[in-house]
């Protein structure tokens, strides 16, 4: 990868995207950088929509940086060529951009395409000048899911992040609130 990649892996409400956040708003701080957020949920209930609008406080209640935020629930890997070196970009998150693009291809979602879909962003990553966060949760620990799409969704999101995590720089595991290096850099 040309420039600094970091994906950041934990399960739900372990902390991921607050420490994402801080670790995006200090390296934008650090060297003066423009500072992304990209978020990928979709307010398709209203418990999604309590979840985003909570998220979004959190992040305009910190007065010291301030967030250009970009909706972006599929079309990621059009998206990151768009920003720059002088970019500090967090996306948040990748297991929902999974879940958008298994929902998109339907009922009977065709492998080929999604496989596709996951290799052009994986190349967007690998060419983006801007230094790069990503959230993803790690879907794989607990029960095998019961359905079809289910366990086309954790098998992908499992590739997905294992082809992340070989090429990146940094990779952060979150449990509890407490990072766990995985790969490079001191936290």
């Amino acid at each position: 990868m040309n420039n600094y990649a970091h994906l950041i892996l934990g399960g739900a409400r372990s902390g991921k995207s607050s420490f994402a956040e801080a670790c995006a708003k200090k390296m934008a701080m650090q060297h003066n950088l423009k500072l992304h957020y990209v978020a990928t949920a979709t307010a398709f209930d209203k418990e999604m929509q309590k979840r985003i609008a909570h998220h979004q406080q959190l992040r305009q209640q910190a007065h010291s940086v301030h967030w250009h935020e970009h909706e972006c629930p599929t079309q990621l890997a059009a998206l990151l060529p768009t920003f720059t070196a002088q970019d500090v970009v967090l996306i948040d998150c990748l297991t929902l951009w999974l879940n958008n693009i298994i929902f998109a291809l339907g009922e009977q979602p065709d492998e080929t395409l999604l496989k596709k879909q996951i290799e052009e962003f994986v190349f967007a990553v690998e060419q983006c000048p801007a230094q790069l966060l990503m959230v993803a949760n790690e879907v794989g620990l607990g029960v095998i899911p019961m359905g079809e799409v289910s366990r086309l969704f954790v098998d992908h999101a499992g590739w997905l992040n294992q082809k992340l995590a070989k090429g990146v720089q940094q990779v952060t595991f979150i449990a509890a609130g407490l990072p766990l290096p995985l790969k490079g850099g001191e936290q």
